[in-house]
């Protein structure tokens, strides 16, 4: 045991001296719906922003390494919870539930760098990995209830140009609920939906 710990804390070791870290700002759009637990309401997307800052490491010459981030992300979805007369008969009809999160993706990512210098001008990428969201607002609605944050998974493609400037668009799916009803404490809702990026880094 000793010594799997010991080699592990070594590639670790060596992976951070070859990386390669690069980091900057990254802004995009969620275009999400909430998926529920039931077929009971139905949705519309709603497109809300992204915005915060990422950070890649990546292994020179091969092409693997991680992606990382910190942002303030808005998504939702419109909900007619009017279709049902438990709510309907409260006046409640059309509602937009919005999720201000503070949001935490962590990726594996493959670079095509390879390209005999073709990469220094452009160069496309893969994705793929977990999502941790932090609450901090949501819409005031007192037929449902929200946990402080969610999980989600998350993966996409994307190009690099000038070894700079990065654009991706992939699809994330909600892990555990974003929110469910006060009533059928049962009726929960996952979100899902398309995201697009932009980054620069330095």
């Amino acid at each position: 045991m000793r010594r799997i710990l010991a080699a592990f804390l070594l590639a670790i070791v060596a992976f951070g001296a070859s990386a390669e870290f690069r980091w900057g700002p990254t802004a995009g759009i969620n275009i999400s719906e909430l998926y529920w637990k039931q077929d009971l309401v139905s949705n519309k997307m709603l497109v809300g922003p992204n915005a915060g800052v990422m950070g890649e490491l990546m292994i020179p010459g091969i092409g693997f390494g991680v992606d990382f981030g910190l942002k303030y992300s808005m998504h939702g979805s419109e909900v007619n919870f009017g279709e049902q007369k438990i709510w309907n008969c409260e006046g409640y009809g059309k509602e937009k539930l919005w999720f201000h999160t503070i949001q935490i993706p962590v990726n594996l990512r493959f670079k095509w760098t390879r390209m005999n210098g073709f990469e220094h001008y452009a160069a496309p990428f893969v994705y793929g990995g977990p999502v941790f969201n932090i609450n901090v607002a949501t819409t005031k609605l007192p037929i449902v209830e929200h946990p402080a944050g969610s999980f989600a998974l998350q993966c996409g493609i994307g190009g690099e140009f000038f070894e700079r400037y990065q654009i991706s668009a992939g699809y994330y799916w909600g892990i555990s609920y974003d929110c469910r009803t006060v009533k059928l404490d049962n009726f929960s809702a996952r979100s899902r939906g398309w995201l697009v990026n932009v980054a620069v880094l330095f």
